[in-house]
């Protein structure tokens, strides 16, 4: 019983958690805004933030080698050893090297390349632990977790590095100074996990595989996807559906961060912080723990346009703010946000519809392991491009456009009958 009590779920799965989304968070949201004040333009900014996405979309292929290795739970360790090493090297290139923004580009892909492998080892460590049963109780903690730490990580995180630039007077070392901090509290919740973490029941024996061999066993994945009759109808639905949002992901910080000259609304990068990473956040979650219950309580077929029109309209409110921008209003910028991420999580829980659709309902873990990889295929070549989209055509025809793909969206869904093949 003692041994029960010291082992907990509850003690190890927010931890965990925590620290999976930290680093992410940094790769995801954070990595955007260090381009920027670096001297980065728009067009390389948003290209190389993309690009951090890649691990995620390739992450699939390490899965099967992950798990025929095994003991996930020191493996864990090691990659959050890691980890700490590339998120302090961070901090010490800032602190004492002029900033080379590929050389930082470098590390932050190196942070992004080990975020995938943890989340993976995360993943089949938790299902290693619980039983199903188990896992559908704690599901809820984690999900909780997870969407904390990316609001404190996000927007905390922005909201003291314009302070820390004030202070310093300096963004060499507000930034260096941010990445100690992010380094440190992930070195905690690392140790923390050493001591609370338990070893799975039973470990998989170590059997060695060439990255060959576990390439052609997520190939046998993908084929069983291919030779879904509908794989073309679906990828094509799912990549116009999120279209708006991948055009809008990285735009909206150039939108807010911009002059007025520029067509901006030149906020200032607390303002950024708390809009963004704390409203547009917690926004997100709400919206998407309500798509969650409502998927869950009605099924896709019955709520799909419900799901289907607020995915593709979140880009509505940002044209309104840049046809009529309001600089220095802050309500109306945390409400125009507040909005349009709520669309996003409502709708966005659309996505595992199609993903649970391709992969089929037997294969359960490739449904869990597929999701973040196919979404983040599909948003990569946008977001690339967004950029430098928006430098040649100017925010107000930028998210006028952006919002116009919305109704063709929606007609291609008519068209394609999406809704009866689910």
């Amino acid at each position: 019983m003692k041994n029960r009590r010291l082992y907990s779920p509850l003690l190890w799965i927010p931890t965990l958690s925590a620290a999976e989304e930290i680093p992410t968070a940094v790769v995801t949201f954070v990595s955007l805004l260090m381009f920027v004040q670096f001297g980065m333009d728009w067009g390389w900014a948003s290209c190389c933030t993309a690009l951090l996405f890649l691990p995620s979309v390739l992450k699939s292929y390490l899965r099967s080698k992950l798990r025929h290795a095994g003991h996930f739970k020191r493996n864990i360790h090691y990659t959050e050893m890691l980890l700490f090493c590339s998120l302090i090297s961070i901090a010490l290139y800032i602190n004492y090297y002029r900033v080379s923004t590929w050389v930082l580009f470098g590390l932050l892909m190196l942070v992004s390349f080990l975020c995938s492998v943890h989340e993976l080892l995360g993943q089949m460590y938790y299902n290693r632990m619980l039983y199903p049963r188990q896992q559908q109780l704690y599901n809820k903690t984690k999900i909780f977790a997870s969407q904390t730490t990316v609001v404190i990580t996000y927007g905390v995180l922005i909201i003291s590095v314009g302070f820390l630039e004030i202070f310093f007077r300096s963004v060499h070392m507000a930034w260096a100074m941010e990445s100690y901090l992010v380094a440190g509290v992930f070195m905690l919740f690392a140790i923390y996990n050493v001591l609370v973490m338990q070893n799975p029941r039973v470990y998989n024996p170590y059997r060695y595989e060439s990255l060959l061999h576990a390439f052609k066993n997520e190939l046998r994945t993908v084929d069983r996807i291919r030779r879904h009759p509908h794989s073309f109808r679906l990828m094509l639905a799912l990549a116009l559906l999120l279209l708006p949002q991948a055009l809008m992901f990285n735009t909206r910080v150039f939108f807010l961060l911009a002059n007025a000259e520029q067509g901006g609304l030149d906020c200032s990068i607390q303002d950024v912080g708390f809009a963004q990473g704390t409203v547009g956040v917690i926004a997100f979650s709400i919206g998407s723990l309500l798509g969650r219950l409502l998927r869950e309580h009605y099924g896709v077929q019955r709520i799909f346009w419900w799901l289907a029109v607020p995915l593709t309209l979140s880009p509505v409110c940002y044209m309104l703010m840049s046809q009529h921008p309001l600089v220095d209003n802050m309500l109306a910028l945390c409400c125009m946000t507040f909005l349009a991420q709520f669309c996003f999580g409502l709708g966005l829980n659309i996505s595992m519809a199609f993903v649970r659709c391709l992969s089929g309902e037997r294969y359960r873990n490739t449904v869990d392991y597929l999701y973040i990889p196919l979404v983040s295929f599909v948003l990569f070549v946008p977001m690339a491009a967004s950029g430098w989209l928006v430098t040649w055509l100017g925010f107000k025809t930028y998210f006028l456009v952006d919002a116009c793909c919305a109704p063709v969206a929606w007609i291609a869904l008519w068209f394609l009958k999406i809704k009866k093949i689910f």
